[in-house]
């Protein structure tokens, strides 16, 4: 589901960012550097670029994380 590829610096860095600050406001530019990375799943995409709520356990943040 979630490539290694799609781990670039820019999401790694983002991600991280968001989980630390708790603050996923970037959620919409997330999900244009998973799209620059090659992702092209609708489900990652929209979800990222959706209203949220989004939080701290945000499974697209957690999987770019490497947390369970």
């Amino acid at each position: 589901m979630f490539s290694p590829n799609w781990h670039t610096d820019t999401a790694v860095t983002l991600a991280s960012q968001m989980y630390e600050s708790r603050d996923f406001s970037a959620m919409p530019i997330l999900a244009d550097a998973l799209q620059d990375a090659g992702c092209n799943d609708d489900r990652i995409l929209d979800h990222c670029r959706g209203p949220g709520p989004h939080v701290r356990g945000c499974w697209v943040v957690d999987l770019l994380l490497g947390k369970e």
